[in-house]
């Protein structure tokens, strides 16, 4: 039965889209129908009235009946198909604002023209003979107006047709030839028409398949039992039944072709196996399992003591645990430290400066500074030391892990015979030393398009690269395929256990979003207690197509169903902890063709940033309208597309076609962006692309990641002493970009938490920017599952405010459990949904937890400090008299000593007000704009006899932090954080904070935990390292506020000083230092600007944030927008 013309049927578009239709028909009773979000098989009734879109949701019942949910008192009618209930409603009186007038049709999409399929050069191409005509039901879409269901056979059709005439098929005979031609000249469609009524058995398929391999069922036959004999041969136990199963289906000639060849490749398969492992026990041979031989690496360095240099050696020992200090390359290894007595490492911002912290037999420490050739050699040592108190230590679980992230175009081509250069990242751009080739990751994920290998195929590949280098066999966690692309995921074999919940599914983004050659391939899991997602992705090709990619990442976000399906009114960018995603994206440097020869110049100078400006990414990205606070590495590598084959030397951005010279510009398709929950510990180590892999004409692009990670926790506590834990949210107020004239709640989804907990209805307030505010009045208090510390600040809320009239999303957000460590926390986060900002939401945070004290991580022990330092080098000293500059974290130690190159920042869509607690010292505490990144300042004072301006880390390790003559030294803002402003709101927020209740008193907070008594403390305090750290250039927002101009003017760098606030005791600390020269106020010290040069890998370009003034936080000014918003809900 054909289905009647519904043009006021709009399929599944999103919710604000169909505002936006609708307030574009700006007339009373206008109406349309889409897919309901929420409830599979329903729809949504969306009727405009007096400026206001109200929904009425369509639901079917255990007949497939459908009614509308409307106004009570009125009867409840059934209808059997919408178009029936469509004109009923027509009607007035119905239960509806208003009955339906004025239907809002589809918008007409351009058609699409499929995309070009990438081949390795170059056939010359086959006519077909005339004499076979199109079938009659494919002829009509070609020729003719119509775009029936035939249109999909037809453009199915013509592609593989395409694909036939490029493929060189001079070896298969030409009776072969004709069968295939002929399926997809006409069977094709036949086929196509039996699934339409039910039979997905493709009969024509499977007769072409089974007279092609007519020949080779007998010799399958004949096959299958020697290699059966062969298999039982190797055996060490056969079974009988077994036995007798394969011989039955060797016998069984009525197998299907496919099944025997599964069979054949099954056995095979076995076969290699067990020959390998038979061979492998003769020879004692275990396959590299569960070991990373690292071997010894020795560094040259100078050593500072007492104003002299001198060259010395340092030998890093992984697998030993020990680091040896030696004058001379061969000398006596008689001084060395274990791992354990090495305290902290000390990056100091000049270039290749390092200082280690260590732990002498007497119970005191004792620093030495060591000066690298380069950053690039400093960070090398770091990750070997790194690995080295990772491997030796004595936590059951790890606390960080490193990933892999790899994206490579293959070009329809098959590998070359070495790839280690990818997996090593060597190359161009952010690379790593080779001191770390043989560090291996805990976790690599691989990402391919245009992927002709077998799965098989690739995984025996990738696996035997990575044991190449890292003398380990990965296992293999999951892979999954969508036509040619493809993401694999592999681990290290002492994870294996500590992976679980996995998933993976994949979108198709091609013609009519049916064809499988573009789309994303996702898989996610846990990692212990740390939820990751990944997705590959190949977008639209063609510069003019940006809109079309737009779409298909708005597509992929909606419709690729990975990770916890509890999350169901989020969609997966509020899924994950780390969601990476990776892959040819596709987009390109948007500059007329004229300009090809120019930029192949700028890339030959490495101008990149010019390049990178007129980026459709970049740009696309800073207007808020794809990829929305995801936050990408700095590029410093070349562009990726489009090489000629087998040289990196020329690009090949000219084809002919015969409707002319096509220009495909050098562009940076590939790439890897990520997005994090707030206030993680998440650093990228390098992101660059390899230089010698060229059977494609894309470059292989690899990223590395260095993660914080969550145990599966289990409390140590006694749960009948335990006091319970709370979470408590208060005056929480949503302005939302909508035109909906509806109620709304909030839902809070966590793993802390036995179950969601919903808020009571908000009270509206329209705004006549054409938002609504929605305040929710009521505190909201959320009892967690466990309610030590040590778990619960790694905890994150889920937030989703939702109508009441259809239970669908507004949008949705994360708060970071973190942010209220100390105290009562504003926070104001961006709202999302399916990509697009919706809104934003304030309020306030208070967090209860037990007694307990938290853990030092692994990614505490390197830290990163001024280089105005006033330590004691190279001499042993006691804890009491250890005098440091004041040494702060950041997120990317390699980005250091130089300016940051713009005034933008990301926006990252979050911001909290966490005030500096008493005694805290540096890290301020006004809150931020929506998106601006903040300085954690989670620092409080110690307790203990020590000193009273001693600072504790998160995790419980403390720090004096004294000068040489027991002064307090002068604390600075860290430049990669910047300071915590309270400025405009970001892009789509409001403007001050709203007034706030006090937090409740009774809702109290424990006591910080004591330092160890048995040692003394660390002496340099660690904050930890986050997401919020990191800064990238962005176009300026389209506000005229003053904050956003100011931001169109290049800063000068300065390093602003920060005031120590009042100690425990309550008095002011006023004996403060002298200033260095150099950081005096009115002797601001710019340094001379550097040519940016990108030849040298081993030295990249840096970034830092420039610093932001500090403002007193508001508390009694109503929250008003002042500011440019989103307002394409309302009507004109």
């Amino acid at each position: 039965m054909s289905v009647p013309y519904q043009p006021w049927h709009h399929g599944n578009i999103t919710r604000s889209k169909a505002e936006d239709l609708l307030s574009k028909a700006a007339r009373d009773g206008s109406f349309l129908l889409r897919d309901s979000e929420s409830i599979q098989g329903a729809y949504a009734l969306c009727v405009l009235y007096q400026n206001c879109v109200y929904t009425y949701r369509i639901l079917p019942n255990e007949e497939r009946n459908l009614s509308v949910q409307a106004s009570e008192g009125v009867p409840i009618r059934f209808f059997s198909v919408l178009t029936d209930l469509v004109e009923a409603y027509y009607s007035p009186n119905m239960g509806l604002v208003t009955h339906l007038q004025y239907p809002v049709q589809k918008e007409e999409e351009p058609e699409e023209e499929p995309d070009p399929i990438k081949f390795p050069p170059q056939l010359p191409p086959r006519n077909f003979p005339a004499a076979t005509p199109l079938p009659n039901d494919c002829k009509e879409p070609y020729g003719g107006e119509s775009h029936g269901p035939e249109t999909p056979c037809a453009s199915l059709t013509e592609t593989y047709l395409q694909r036939l005439q490029q493929i060189d098929m001079s070896n298969v005979s030409e009776d072969q030839q004709k069968s295939i031609q002929e399926y997809f000249l006409s069977s094709l469609c036949l086929d196509a028409e039996q699934v339409q009524n039910g039979n997905p058995n493709l009969p024509n398929l499977k007769k072409l398949i089974a007279d092609i391999c007519k020949h080779l069922n007998s010799e399958i036959c004949r096959t299958l039992p020697t290699l059966e004999a062969f298999q039982k041969i190797l055996d060490q136990q056969q079974s009988p039944g077994i036995s007798r199963a394969r011989s039955q289906v060797s016998a069984d000639s009525g197998q299907s072709m496919s099944f025997k060849l599964e069979q054949l490749t099954k056995l095979l398969y076995s076969i290699e196996e067990k020959a390998k492992i038979a061979v492998f026990e003769s020879v004692g041979y275990d396959g590299g399992h569960r070991k990373s031989l690292i071997p010894p690496i020795t560094f040259e360095v100078k050593s500072e003591s007492l104003g002299l240099t001198t060259k010395m050696f340092l030998k890093v020992d992984v697998e030993s645990g020990k680091i040896f200090f030696k004058k001379s390359k061969d000398g006596p290894e008689d001084k060395y430290f274990v791992h354990n007595k090495i305290l902290q490492l000390v990056k100091s911002q000049k270039v290749g400066k390092l200082g280690i912290v260590l732990e002498t037999e007497k119970e005191k420490t004792l620093r030495k500074e060591f000066i690298f050739d380069d950053t690039k050699k400093r960070e090398g040592f770091c990750q070997l030391l790194q690995q080295m108190k990772n491997k030796h230590s004595d936590k059951p679980e790890p606390d960080m892990i490193t990933l892999f992230i790899g994206t490579w175009n293959m070009g329809n081509a098959g590998p070359p015979n070495q790839i280690a250069s990818w997996f090593q990242c060597k190359g161009q751009g952010k690379t790593r030393d080779d001191t770390t080739n043989h560090i291996p990751h805990d976790i690599y994920v691989i990402g391919t398009q245009e992927d002709t290998l077998g799965e098989k195929e690739w995984i025996d590949t990738l696996k035997n690269a990575l044991r190449a280098t890292t003398n380990i066999s990965f296992k293999q966690i999951a892979i999954q395929t969508l036509w040619n692309i493809r993401i694999v995921v592999l681990a290290k074999p002492e994870h294996e256990n500590r992976i679980s919940h996995i998933f993976s599914d994949s979108v198709k983004t091609g013609i009519a979003n049916a064809l499988g050659n573009k789309g994303a391939v996702g898989i996610s899991f846990m990692f212990n207690g740390t939820s990751f997602g990944f997705v590959n992705s190949h977008l639209t090709s063609g510069s003019e197509k940006k809109v079309r990619r737009n779409q298909n990442y708005i597509s992929i976000l909606r419709f690729l169903n990975l990770g916890d399906k509890k999350l169901n009114p989020f969609d997966i960018t509020h899924r994950f902890t780390h969601l990476f995603w990776l892959g040819d994206l596709n987009y390109r440097i948007e500059l007329p063709s004229t300009e090809a020869e120019n930029i192949v110049t700028k890339i030959k100078q490495q101008q990149y940033p010019e390049l990178l400006c007129r980026d459709q990414l970049t740009m696309e990205k800073g207007e808020g309208k794809v990829f929305l606070h995801y936050e990408e590495e700095e590029i410093t590598f070349a562009p990726t597309y489009r090489y000629e084959r087998d040289t990196r030397e020329r690009y090949a951005y000219t084809k002919a076609k015969a409707t002319g010279t096509k220009y495909n510009l050098p562009s940076w398709c590939d790439r890897v962006l990520r997005k994090s929950y707030p206030l993680v510990h998440v650093f990228c180590q390098s992101y660059g692309c390899t230089n010698d892999i060229m059977t494609s004409d894309h470059s292989p692009v690899f990223a590395t990641f260095e993660v914080g990670v969550a145990s599966q926790f289990v409390s140590k506590q006694d749960p009948n002493s335990v006091s319970q834990g709370g979470i408590k949210f208060m005056n929480c107020v949503a302005t939302l970009m909508t035109k909906s004239k509806t109620k709304f709640f909030i839902e809070y989804h966590s793993s802390c938490l036995e179950k969601f907990v919903k808020s009571i209805e908000g009270e509206n307030q329209d705004n006549s920017d054409g938002t609504i505010k929605v305040r929710f009045g009521n505190q909201v208090e959320l009892i967690p599952i466990i309610s030590d510390p040590e778990y619960l600040l790694d905890q994150h809320i889920l937030i989703c405010v939702k109508s009441t009239d259809c239970d669908e999303s507004y949008g949705e957000s994360c708060v970071a459990l973190r942010a209220a460590e100390s105290s009562y926390t504003e926070f104001e986060v961006t709202l999302t949904h399916h990509g697009e900002q919706t809104g934003t939401l304030t309020g306030g945070i208070q967090l209860r937890t037990s007694e307990g004290k938290q853990t030092e991580k692994l990614y505490d022990f390197i830290q990163v400090e001024k280089d105005d330092s006033g330590a004691q080098k190279g001499k042993g000293f006691d804890q009491n008299k250890f005098g440091s500059s004041h040494v702060t974290d950041i997120t990317n130690p390699s980005y250091m000593g130089v300016g940051y190159k713009s005034g933008g920042v990301t926006d990252k869509g979050w911001s909290y007000s966490m005030p500096p607690r008493s005694g805290s010292a540096g890290g301020g505490g006004g809150a931020g704009n929506v998106g601006k990144d903040q300085t954690h300042g989670n620092i409080s004072p110690k307790k203990s006899g020590y000193d009273s301006n001693a600072v504790r880390s998160p995790t419980g390790k403390t720090s004096d932090n004294v000068g040489e003559e027991g002064k307090p030294t002068e604390m600075f803002d860290n430049p990669l954080y910047g300071s915590m402003s309270k400025s405009g709101a970001g892009r789509g927020g409001g403007g001050a904070k709203e007034h706030l209740t006090p937090p409740d008193p009774i809702f109290s907070f424990s006591k910080s935990c004591e330092p160890e008594s048995d040692r003394p403390p660390v002496p340099t305090p660690r904050n930890r390292s986050y997401t919020c750290s990191e800064t990238k250039p962005q176009a300026p927002p389209p506000s005229s506020s003053a904050s956003g101009a100011s931001s169109l003017h290049p800063q000068s760098y300065t390093k602003n000083p920060v005031k120590p606030s009042r100690s425990e005791g309550g008095m002011v600390l006023n004996n403060r230092p002298p200033l260095p020269f150099k950081s005096r106020p009115g002797q601001v010290e710019t340094p001379p600007a550097k040519p940016r040069d990108y030849r040298d890998s081993t030295e990249l370009p840096s970034k830092l944030r420039p610093p932001r003034p500090v403002q007193p936080l508001p508390k009694e000014a109503p929250r008003e927008s002042n500011q440019t918003q989103k307002t394409g809900r309302s009507v004109k």
